[in-house]
């Protein structure tokens, strides 16, 4: 069973699903151009905004 994750960006009403911390974590990288440090505090504790981004990101499991 995967586990799913949905990224909710400050100003987007519809989160973004990934299918697990790697493909969140490619994401980040590529399309949200986030440093390490940011992706690393948003990975650790669901959450992360200004000033270590440039927008709030949070990330929860999928509730079924």
């Amino acid at each position: 069973m995967i586990d799913w994750l949905d990224l909710r960006v400050e100003g987007d009403p519809h989160p973004r699903r990934f299918d697990g911390p790697a493909s969140l974590r490619t994401y980040l990288e590529r399309v949200e151009r986030l440093p390490d440090a940011a992706m690393s505090l948003l990975l650790d504790r669901g959450e992360v905004g200004p000033p270590h981004a440039r927008r709030s990101y949070r990330v929860e499991p999928l509730r079924r």
